[in-house]
């Protein structure tokens, strides 16, 4: 066991490792204490650069201090420098830097995460899978042989033993257009629905691609194929827009992934755009702050099922977040992005492969080990560029 006495933050590290739609951003801090380390991750695809050099300004108020002072560190991550904590960067920044100081103070405990936080409250969690989208003119040019495809691969899913899935079948829309694209993703729906049945829990991301009056036709076009959640009907910032489609329809509506505050988090609760809370963990200020969403969504009586389409850093400190936390329904998870995804690090979470379901982890802290020398072996490339434009050539969300 690592002894605290003395412990002083020596050095804020950041290792990129490369994973094709995306660069993986792993946090290291290091303490006085000789292999004492805390490993987190803040992974922002296409702002690489610059979480990495946020980190780097940001470190410089932590150096010497004690890492185990956690919220002290974090109160002085988000309110130093007079610029608050809030934008994707410096959150993302935050973040990644908080899960390292939870991860050393869980190892100085000996003790998992979840178990500084009350220990855990569920046997196992689920994962889901996401299936990814499809191009815009397949939708409306090969309809049929396009909802086919979402069905085999839901079908693959199945066979890979996941009984919930995720997709974005809804094809990139102007501000308003007519029947055709809604017609197009309930076909795709439709045919996901046939082809693993109504045991099997789907749901549909719509990227806040749609304009709110577009979101609300997919969301009334779909809630007949009892969907788990409809995800981003519309943009994140529209929080009347949300409420009015989430008011309307049977299907919960999901969002959050997009907010990096407790202050956003409250309007959007109040104001009920959503029935599950989407907070990514890497992105909203780590451990620290998403405990605090996590019990403003339990005072709303709001479901929790984090964003997490990142490295397996932020899969495992999800994981940890999972098992303390009441209203968490599911977890997001990546496992056929990069060959090398599961040697860069070894995970103290157990997977069952059969049902997909995984049981707390039992190590210290994240429960993680990075490999190092891996993780160098795949160095920063840039991403891959990501353009989405509606059909008369106007720039839409992507």
């Amino acid at each position: 066991m690592f002894r605290r006495r003395g412990l002083k933050i020596t050095a804020i590290e950041t290792l990129v490792c490369h994973a094709r739609m995306r660069n993986w951003i792993f946090v290291k801090v290091v303490t006085d204490q000789p292999g004492l380390v805390g490993w987190g991750e803040a992974t922002l695809e296409w702002h690489t650069r610059s979480v990495v050099g946020a980190i780097e300004d940001i470190s410089q108020l932590l150096i010497g201090e004690d890492p185990t002072r956690v919220e002290y560190l974090w109160q002085m991550m988000w309110r130093q420098h007079f610029w608050h904590g809030s934008g994707i960067v410096r959150s993302t920044a935050i973040a990644g830097i908080d899960l390292a100081l939870w991860d050393i103070l869980g190892k100085v405990a000996n003790l998992p995460c979840h178990k500084l936080w009350g220990g855990p409250v569920r046997d196992t969690i689920r994962l889901y899978c996401h299936l990814g989208g499809g191009k815009m003119e397949s939708f409306y040019e090969t309809p049929i042989e396009e909802a086919q495809r979402f069905a085999d691969l839901a079908q693959q899913a199945v066979a890979e033993g996941f009984t919930a899935m995720k997709t974005m079948a809804v094809p990139t829309t102007m501000p308003i257009e007519g029947l055709k694209p809604v017609r197009a993703a309930e076909a795709c729906v439709a045919a996901m629905r046939d082809a693993v049945g109504d045991s099997i829990d789907l749901m549909v991301d719509c990227h806040a691609r749609p304009s709110p009056a577009m979101g609300l036709l997919f969301a009334e076009a779909l809630d007949p194929y009892g969907l788990y959640f409809l995800e981003e009907p519309c943009w994140p910032e529209s929080i009347d827009g949300l409420a009015a489609i989430n008011a309307r329809v049977k299907t919960p509506i999901a969002t959050g992934e997009r907010l990096t505050s407790l202050f956003a988090f409250r309007e959007l609760f109040e104001r009920r755009g959503c029935e599950i809370c989407q907070m990514d963990i890497t992105h909203c200020g780590g451990f620290t702050e998403a405990r605090r969403v996590a019990s403003l969504a339990e005072a709303h009586r709001i479901a929790l099922a984090p964003h997490n389409p990142q490295g397996p850093v932020s899969t495992a400190a999800s994981l940890e977040f999972g098992f303390s936390q009441p209203s968490y329904i599911i977890c997001e998870s990546v496992h056929s992005d990069v060959p090398w995804r599961y040697d860069v690090v070894d995970e103290g979470h157990s997977i069952d492969l059969k049902t997909r379901t995984v049981t707390a982890n039992t190590r210290p802290g994240l429960g993680i080990t990075v490999n190092e020398d891996e993780v160098r072996r795949h160095p920063f490339q840039q991403e891959i560029l990501q353009r989405s434009f509606c059909r008369d050539g106007s720039v839409a969300d992507w």
